[in-house]
């Protein structure tokens, strides 16, 4: 299995799967996946932490690193699946209408290599957006 070969639904339907064969849909509430997404992640920032930029790209390719990374990111993406599931939002559809949005708010020609906040105020998220 790899990126190029598994789908989102492939996902989805496998972390669906798994939680119920255990019978975890009972504890697996929109609250719960989220504060559960939200340390998981926290868990991924702990490689990065106290190491300058530099040492954070290293960090990626070093295989002392690399596989534990590698399950927190795991771990990140099965909560955000779960959510998903649980909230029957389409994450296709959703990650594409996002990026559509980003487009209008932050023109390539004008944010290029470079961030700050549109005029608007409104505050960054993803990649700046």
């Amino acid at each position: 299995m790899s990126d190029q070969t598994t789908t989102i639904a492939d996902l989805r339907l496998a972390m669906r799967n798994f939680v119920d064969e255990r019978d975890w849909s009972q504890f697996h509430s929109p609250k719960n996946l989220a504060m559960s997404l939200a340390i998981e992640a926290a868990e991924v920032m702990e490689h990065f932490q106290w190491v300058d930029v530099a040492e954070s790209r290293i960090r990626g390719q070093d295989s002392r690193y690399r596989e534990a990374i590698g399950e927190e990111l795991a771990d990140v993406c099965c909560y955000l699946l779960s959510l998903a599931n649980s909230l029957d939002i389409d994450l296709s559809n959703a990650v594409h209408d996002k990026l559509a949005k980003n487009a209008q708010k932050y023109p390539a020609a004008q944010f290029r290599g470079r961030f700050e906040r549109p005029k608007d105020g409104a505050r960054g998220e993803i990649g700046g957006t």
